[in-house]
């Protein structure tokens, strides 16, 4: 099997923030290698349970290897984390201390060039999380309207250049299907003006913003996080890791609007809307990785972690 790795993001600040505790239930969505899952487990000793989720073969194989030494504590299910309601139903659990979502491309999915996450090497259209998933960048790139893949790329890689990118890709898949990333990564570079190419890769956008697509990423994105944190007993934490703005978005609206009582208007006598408190903030402002993670992990650079608690 190759080996799956990938550094886990803002560990100790997920720990801490998870307020662990030996007979915990808690649950990871994106599993990953194992490592936050690992560290949960290790610091909820000796009876802490963990239910986690996942869509990639390679992650859920790796991770139930890592998680060996706390076997009988711990199952993972092959779902997306959206899916909670019919994991827990089938785990038969109905409340939990702790969720920890981690929004982040694995490392090992950036780094496994045949997977088609990344721009900097050649390789197949790819860019599914679920192997197994129907639709692939490859069908995004060829076989949306030009409309709508320039929509794509403007409101989910919040690119500027969305029109001219969509155009041109629309005029070379008229001369044959585009099929590999460089074909791509091409199109891109070709699009941007020189000018605008400075301060990292131009086609890092594009990328992202079909990779959002060909998952979901972001389709009941914010029902889902609601719906977890309903599921947290009184104390019980959420912590959320994203990586780019609109899912910190997402997450910051969720969270304030959890987190806010009554909002009638201010001049009726009497609350008619019944609205209850139902988060409390941890982090009143995202935490992100110290100069120590940085320089040991690149890719943390635009993680953002919020916490809040249940009440």
């Amino acid at each position: 099997m190759i080996e799956f790795s990938h550094k886990p993001v803002l560990l100790e600040e997920c720990m801490e923030g998870l307020a662990l505790k030996s007979g915990g239930v808690y649950f990871d969505g994106t599993v990953g290698g194992g490592n936050h899952s690992f560290e949960i487990l290790r610091r909820s000793s000796p009876d802490g349970r963990l239910i986690a989720t996942d869509l990639d073969d390679f992650a859920i194989a790796a991770a139930t290897k890592k998680l060996e030494p706390f076997a009988g504590r711990f199952r993972i299910y092959k779902s997306n984390f959206k899916n909670f309601e019919r994991v827990l139903e089938e785990d038969g659990t109905a409340w939990l201390d702790g969720v920890l979502l981690d929004f982040g491309v694995s490392s090992f999915q950036l780094d496994e060039v045949s997977r088609g996450f990344t721009y900097r090497q050649d390789a197949p259209l790819d860019m599914r999380m679920d192997e197994g998933a129907s639709l692939s960048a490859e069908d995004v790139v060829n076989d949306y309207p030009q409309e709508r893949l320039a929509r794509i790329l403007r409101e989910y890689g919040e690119e500027r250049f969305a029109s001219r990118i969509a155009a041109n890709i629309a005029a070379q898949r008229r001369k044959g299907r585009i099929t590999r990333t460089g074909q791509l990564a091409a199109i891109v570079e070709e699009s941007i003006p020189a000018k605008f190419r400075q301060g990292g890769p131009c086609e890092r956008k594009t990328f992202q913003a079909i990779r959002i697509e060909v998952n979901g990423e972001l389709e009941g994105l914010g029902e889902a996080v609601k719906g977890l944190a309903r599921r947290l007993k009184k104390g019980g934490r959420i912590c959320i890791i994203t990586f780019h703005s609109l899912e910190d978005r997402i997450v910051k609206n969720v969270f304030r609007d959890m987190a806010s009582d009554c909002i009638c208007d201010k001049s009726l006598p009497v609350c008619v809307c019944g609205k209850k408190r139902e988060l409390k903030p941890i982090t009143h402002k995202p935490l992100t990785a110290t100069e120590g993670e940085l320089q040991e992990n690149s890719r943390a650079k635009s993680a953002k972690l919020r916490i809040a608690e249940r009440v």
